[in-house]
């Protein structure tokens, strides 16, 4: 049974492993492909930022962190490395980090891999990931940008989840009909609104 004193540490835990067991049965092939929504990066590239993020930041190399010359160098520090490489750092690293979510309302760390997970779903055309995998997230995200109003139910909540994170472009939130400004759909984007259409499972 799941540690219900940490949601945050059973979270993370339980992303990791799903994604080493998918990362585990990728071809070369389906390595190198695009993962939309990221900064032009491919599936492994995805998988060592993954492995690097939790390094760096338990390693204290924070330097221009989140920004994109922080990730570019981890990911290419590890753009050589075999994938049981990069999930075994992965996993290493893995209690630290949880140690890290203790106490925490915001882990970004825990809100990264979940992410990233749903990216690698839509890149490989895996449909959505376990509710369970990234629901939580957006039950702790949405309250920021929709305050106590309750979410719009015209909108699924997977959906939201994406789009809450960029994932989703300008004309896909505005096709949703609701009664917000561009301005304001702009707005639930915590990295800013997006112009290329997303992949939507």
């Amino acid at each position: 049974m799941a540690d219900s004193t940490n949601i945050w540490g059973d979270l993370y835990r339980a992303n990791v492993s799903a994604i080493t067991r998918l990362a585990s049965d990728l071809d070369e092939g389906a390595l190198a492909t695009t993962v939309p929504g990221s900064p032009d990066w491919s599936v492994h590239d995805v998988l060592a930022h993954l492995a690097g993020g939790p390094a760096d930041a338990l390693a204290g190399r924070m330097e221009g962190a989140p920004g994109p010359e922080w990730t570019a160098r981890h990911v290419a520090e590890r753009r050589g490395r075999p994938v049981g490489e990069l999930t075994g750092e992965l996993a290493a690293n893995q209690d630290a980090v949880v140690e890290s979510t203790v106490d925490n309302p915001r882990p970004a760390i825990v809100w990264d891999v979940a992410v990233h997970h749903a990216d690698l779903h839509e890149a490989l055309g895996l449909g959505v990931p376990p509710e369970e995998m990234w629901a939580p997230v957006l039950a702790a995200v949405a309250p920021m940008k929709f305050g106590a109003t309750q979410l719009p139910a015209e909108i699924e909540e997977y959906e939201l989840f994406r789009a809450i994170f960029s994932r989703r472009s300008r004309a896909q939130m505005q096709a949703w009909g609701l009664p917000l400004s561009p301005d304001q759909l702009d707005d639930l984007c915590i990295f800013g609104p997006r112009e290329d259409d997303q992949p939507v499972p």
